[in-house]
């Protein structure tokens, strides 16, 4: 006699339409396991049959806390949570979903708060969402991505002329801690031209982030950016999968039609919660103690920024780099994947040099697509300055230096403080790109036919 499960399994596949449909799910047997072990960060659950991805709901309502299977074996799996875990305990009941995270899109979230794992936060009221998708994407085919070939105005005069940004490029700022990441950040998300912004604070001091929304992003800036929150006390799930919530809602307003600004503030913390994560499920350490899955997981993300068909995610992610070694593993890594990356000095953020960026050591690899011959030109030529005083700062330090010896060296000496005056900005200080490079032109003028 074939079995009721058998029996039901062809209709249960039909559309959810199908008059029978709701009854045969309701008929259908409940899968309950249970917690065989909760051991540092983990959970350990057996007879669920969950796959990776999947979420699970532990113990009884209303004390019920969610967790996502991040790895299994043949009798088991092991679950990160997405909550607390204090009162967790072997035997409690696990009941698995079926389905994994999905997080709200569409316009309507222009404005809002939202937690790590898209829900508001902000008080105002439910979401507008267009729809609910599943948090994981995939990133467009290589071949379907239209070609970078438009500037993107950052509201920055030094990166708009000197790292020209591109649409659709995906860029870092790397530093270390205090040099001023976040605060130049806040500038581009002020400043940038881009249609939407979408903001991803990922293990942030809780105490930064109402600074971040009323004195940085401001009401204006927040009126059309989508902010996504994870503070540093959230559980490692939830300060990874923050990234990717972003990182889905900006792919949205793309699949859309939209050209949308991701901000991650910051990759390395991501990598962070990946490692948290990776260890406490049993990978083996690698470099620096990071997990292999560390290093595949930043490109899975990474690569989902940037040209679709029609829209773009343009991606501007900090990343800290550790003891200001910017060869360490996160730092070269994303490098490797990036479009391009802004380097900040710390020297120059003592000096009061703001914002703190070393032009000389910083690139974008998409500025001669997206600029004419001429901004080239005189970006060539303010660099080449700049590189001669560099090399003869100690000479200059300890009076050696004998003028008319080199004349970039005399025209960076006799236009130092233009020059300064030109690549530093105050926070409050809008400026646009023909203003950045009509400033340029005049400084590139005034230094003289020097290459």
């Amino acid at each position: 006699m074939m079995s009721a499960l058998a029996m039901t399994a062809p209709l249960a596949n039909k559309a959810p339409d199908h008059p029978w449909a709701a009854a045969l799910d309701a008929a259908r047997p409940e899968v309950i396991g249970q917690v065989r072990a909760v051991v540092g960060l983990g959970i350990e659950v057996v007879g669920t049959g969950a796959a990776v991805g999947e979420l699970v709901s532990v113990g009884e309502h209303p004390d019920q806390v969610l967790a996502e299977v991040v790895a299994t074996t043949a009798g088991a799996a092991r679950c990160m949570p997405l909550g607390p875990t204090r009162g967790l305990r072997a035997g409690l009941a696990v009941k698995p979903s079926g389905r994994s995270l999905h997080v709200p899109v569409g316009p309507g979230l222009l404005g809002r708060v939202l937690d790590g794992l898209g829900r508001p936060i902000d008080g105002k009221g439910p979401l507008r969402a267009q729809a609910w998708v599943p948090v994981d994407g995939h990133a467009p085919h290589p071949l379907d991505r239209a070609r970078v070939d438009q500037p993107l105005d950052l509201g920055v005069r030094v990166l708009d002329t000197l790292v020209t940004a591109g649409r659709g490029q995906r860029l870092g700022l790397f530093a270390g801690s205090g040099v001023g990441k976040s605060s130049l950040l806040s500038m581009i998300a002020r400043g940038t031209d881009a249609e939407v912004s979408v903001i991803a604070l990922v293990g942030e001091r809780g105490r930064e982030v109402r600074e971040f929304l009323e004195d940085d992003l401001g009401p204006e800036g927040l009126a059309r950016s989508v902010v996504v929150v994870a503070t540093s006390d959230q559980p490692p799930l939830v300060r990874l999968r923050s990234a990717f919530v972003a990182t889905r809602i900006a792919e949205h307003l793309r699949d859309q039609g939209t050209h949308a600004v991701l901000m991650m503030d910051s990759l390395t913390r991501v990598a962070m919660a990946q490692r948290e994560i990776g260890l406490s499920v049993g990978e083996p350490p690698a470099t620096r103690g990071y997990p292999p899955s560390t290093f595949a997981l930043l490109a899975q993300l990474l690569e989902r920024a940037g040209t679709g068909p029609t829209g773009s995610v343009t991606g501007l992610y900090t990343v800290l780099v550790d003891g200001d070694d910017h060869n360490e593993p996160i730092a070269d890594a994303a490098r490797s994947i990036l479009d391009g990356h802004v380097v900040l000095d710390r020297r120059l953020a003592v000096a009061g040099h703001f914002p703190s960026v070393d032009a000389l050591g910083s690139i974008s690899r998409v500025a001669s697509r997206v600029t004419t011959p001429q901004q080239r030109d005189a970006a060539r030529r303010l660099r080449s300055v700049m590189a001669a005083r560099r090399q003869a700062q100690d000479l200059l330090d300890v009076g050696a230096y004998v003028a008319g010896s080199n004349p970039l060296v005399d025209a960076a000496v006799t236009h130092g403080r233009a020059i300064d005056a030109f690549l530093q900005q105050g926070m409050d200080e809008r400026s646009t790109a023909d203003d950045a490079w009509g400033r340029l032109g005049s400084l590139v003028a005034e230094l003289g036919d020097l290459t």
